[in-house]
């Protein structure tokens, strides 16, 4: 990490969105592969694609278009040059959690220093069909029965992306990977969830933590239901 980042201090890049940071940080561990080569280390990365669903993270537009459309609140509808239509590869949290698990049961142990090469991949974890964020809002009026205040608004420069795409080819080709849920039908579940927590008021915070540990792989389940949160992360193998 500290080679990675000597790196970006040598080119001089200053980015302010954190997901395209951590994005260019998995491309230069590609690159790079320091450890992986002159280590032996197996590594995996995996690129998350607006993971969504029940018990998803508070700061994602879904989940706080929901809570104002509900309250009666305008929502920021962004809009890219040209009247553009922002889009995103909206992916749904069991698609996800398939895609780690897959990466998991595929990967290799570490080959140690001065043996054979060890495995080295980054996958993509997306839903291969960018939706606009316009069609989002829609799915939720009709699941809320409300309908929403949209506030237009230009697409801010804060490094920001207006459209994204996954390109999961790799991942099928190296374990089967397959995404099966649509956004409607993933976001009726989220709907679903959203009314029967926030509609109970005497729903108890609770935070369970999860650790899966074995020699060659770890992998890392957090669940908040107090930060309405879920985080699923390969760390790494070895």
């Amino acid at each position: 990490m500290g080679l990675i980042l000597k790196c970006l201090s040598l080119r001089k890049i200053e980015l302010i969105n954190l997901l395209v940071y951590t994005l260019l940080l998995g491309k230069l561990v590609r690159k790079l592969h320091t450890y992986n080569h002159f280590y032996g280390l197996s590594l995996t990365g995996l690129r998350f694609f607006t993971v969504y669903g029940p018990w998803g993270r508070r700061d994602m537009a879904y989940f706080f278009f929901t809570k104002d459309i509900l309250k009666g609140k305008s929502i920021p509808i962004f809009e890219a040059a040209n009247h553009r239509t922002v889009a995103r590869d909206f992916t749904y949290i069991d698609d996800t959690v398939k895609g780690c698990l897959g990466s998991l049961d595929t990967a290799e142990k570490s080959t140690g220093k001065k043996k054979r090469p060890a495995q080295l991949r980054v996958f993509n974890l997306g839903n291969t069909s960018s939706v606009p964020v316009t069609d989002l809002v829609s799915i939720l009026e009709r699941l809320l029965k409300v309908k929403a205040k949209r506030n237009v608004m230009k697409f801010p420069r804060n490094g920001d992306v207006p459209y994204t795409h996954a390109n999961i080819s790799y991942a099928q080709k190296e374990f089967g990977y397959k995404p099966t849920t649509d956004l409607q039908t993933g976001l009726e579940k989220f709907v679903r969830c959203y009314l029967s927590y926030y509609g109970d008021k005497k729903a108890v915070a609770r935070r369970v933590e999860f650790f899966w540990f074995s020699t060659w792989k770890t992998f890392l389940v957090h669940y908040d239901s107090y930060n309405c949160f879920l985080n699923i992360s390969v760390l790494f193998t070895a």
